[in-house]
């Protein structure tokens, strides 16, 4: 069964397609800048490359070409439509009615819809497609994964703030945690990295990218998470601040007669690495200005290696104890100095890097760099998202197929 994967955000639809349950990969490909001048889809199918630009006005008439690319006689991967039969669609929040990945119904699409409140840059573009795949693409089974679903499984004692009990009860402000199935996937992918029955292990995972979060995962749930309420809370990121004291935000608002949006915009857009360094979002620039001697760089990356570190020993602590690191994300799985960064200091955990391995996963799709005698293994594991969406889309919809 073909099983087409989208995930679609503000300006963008990223998507595959996979031939399933084998888990092959048929086609895939990126349409950006969705409502500008000029948008650009880069598709890809059977070693086959293809680069379509022109002017996208909205997701519907992006879908629509994202279903001609599949369909090209040159570089597409299916004759027909009904090839395709199901779609699963990744769904930022899911608040805490949604653990895990369902059917999508108009219930559901409402029920998205309200949580767009919670998460408002991503759950309306992500309902966008859902709409545009169900009128491109009627009768095929629609199923939604949640981001979030995956840390449904917290205690409260870790998702609850210490706020007035009543915020929780009128507004389900709480800590949701994001990132969920890539966590889920690595999680996964090292339980059998490891030769290892899942349910036996403690692991911290590691999702570093231009967003980045950690989760502590035990027996395949996770139990806690660095993203809170939103995905601003926790690591430092390409432009998020992650952790801060929240009596900044009436100090910048005050100081900088900034209104309460304008400060969330500074803390959402100009922060993490961009504005520690001054040079960039991109973990790779950063770097490179700080080899040649941008002390704004070198702050910048101590200050991300650290508060990555310090989640890494709270979780230890959260876990007793650990079985594994793994590292996932575009930094987690190219950025080799930056896991240095990280794991130096961490020994007394049991947690050694080993250099050399560390270095020779540069270009791999996965490997081990942990010392062969450390008592903490260390994984860098590569997402695959899609792939558990895709996964997850067979299991919800295939009966109905």
């Amino acid at each position: 069964m073909n099983i087409l994967v989208l995930n679609c955000g503000s300006s963008s639809i990223k998507y595959k397609l996979f031939d399933m349950p084998d888990g092959g990969e048929l086609a895939g490909g990126l349409l950006e800048r969705i409502g500008e001048e000029t948008s650009q889809l880069s598709h890809r199918a059977g070693g086959r490359k293809a680069r379509v630009d022109g002017k996208v006005a909205d997701h519907w008439e992006g879908l629509k070409w994202v279903v001609e690319a599949l369909l090209h006689p040159e570089h597409g991967a299916i004759r027909d439509p009904s090839e395709i039969g199901a779609v699963g669609h990744r769904v930022v929040h899911g608040g805490e009615q949604f653990m895990g990945s369902v059917p999508i119904t108009p219930e559901v699409v409402e029920a998205i819809r309200e949580f767009s409140g919670l998460a408002p840059l991503h759950n309306p573009p992500n309902l966008i497609g859902i709409q545009a795949a169900q009128e491109l693409l009627p009768g095929v089974p629609q199923v939604a994964v949640f981001d979030t679903a995956f840390h449904g499984t917290m205690p409260r004692y870790a998702y609850l703030y210490a706020i007035p009990y009543e915020y929780y009860q009128k507004y389900r402000i709480r800590r949701y945690g994001f990132h969920g199935t890539s966590h889920r996937y690595v999680s996964m992918r090292a339980a059998e990295l490891l030769g290892r029955p899942l349910k036996e292990l403690k692991l911290i995972t590691c999702h570093l990218g231009n967003g980045c979060s950690v989760a502590a995962v035990r027996g395949g749930r996770s139990v806690d998470t660095s993203m809170g309420f939103t995905p601003l809370e926790g690591l430092v990121m390409g432009t998020r601040s992650g952790d801060v004291d929240p009596a900044i935000v009436p100090f910048l608002a005050r100081e900088e007669g900034l209104s309460v949006e304008e400060v969330e915009r500074v803390l959402n857009k100009k922060s993490g690495l961009l504005g520690l360094s001054g040079v960039s979002n991109d973990m790779r620039e950063v770097e490179r200005a700080a080899r040649e001697g941008e002390e704004r760089a070198e702050i910048a990356l101590e200050v991300f290696a650290y508060r990555v570190k310090k989640y890494i020993g709270a979780y230890t602590a959260v876990l007793g104890g650990v079985d594994a690191i793994v590292f996932t994300g575009g930094i987690g799985e190219n950025a080799y100095r930056m896991r240095e960064r990280i794991c130096e200091g961490l020994e007394g955990l049991g947690i050694t890097l080993d250099p050399e391995c560390n270095r020779r996963t540069v270009g791999r799709r996965e490997g081990e760099i942990g010392r062969d005698d450390a008592p903490v293994r260390i994984l860098v594991v590569p997402t695959d998202e899609e792939l558990l969406i895709a996964r997850d889309t067979l299991e919800v919809a295939g009966p109905k197929i």
